[in-house]
């Protein structure tokens, strides 16, 4: 199973809790209570977010974090890459940290960067400000919809 962990889901709750706030600087202490986390899990997120230049943070009496790219601008391949670092789904494809064992002999080598450059994309393709607008990233056409469908879709709005 590919699994993200949660400092991952974690970080875009950080990064959302910023979006929604874009012109207030946020302490560590306003982000651990939006985003209802510890503070020190805050404190190791918006660390790794400063580095991998998604955020930017001062220190101070008017110190605290804020988005250094607008929302749309911050992929969620940006965000996976910052918590887990490169994409890469087996030690076989580009940029792995630890090489495959077989490599030398492996008729698969090199071929899993097709599969891990699709997720990538895909990744890439959906912004912050689309995860916190669901219906951005599955929209339904309005043209595939017909007018019984869409008296269907009022009527159950209103039960």
């Amino acid at each position: 199973m590919l699994k993200l962990t949660r400092l991952t889901d974690y970080a875009i709750l950080i990064l959302g809790a910023l979006a929604m706030r874009p012109h207030q600087r946020l302490s560590s202490h306003e982000l651990a209570s939006y985003t209802q986390l510890g503070q020190p899990t805050v404190a190791k997120l918006t660390k790794m977010l400063v580095a991998a230049q998604l955020i930017e943070s001062a220190r101070g009496v008017n110190g605290g974090c804020t988005l250094l790219r607008k929302p749309e601008e911050i992929s969620v391949a940006n965000v996976v890459e910052a918590i887990e670092g490169p994409i890469a789904l087996t030690a076989c494809v580009v940029g792995a940290v630890d090489p495959c064992a077989v490599q030398n002999g492996c008729f698969m080598s090199g071929n899993w960067n097709k599969v891990n450059g699709a997720i990538h994309e895909a990744l890439s393709g959906v912004s912050l400000a689309e995860m916190f607008n669901p219906e951005e990233i599955f929209a339904v056409p309005q043209s595939s919809l017909d007018n019984s469908s869409l008296k269907h879709i009022d009527d159950a709005r209103q039960e």
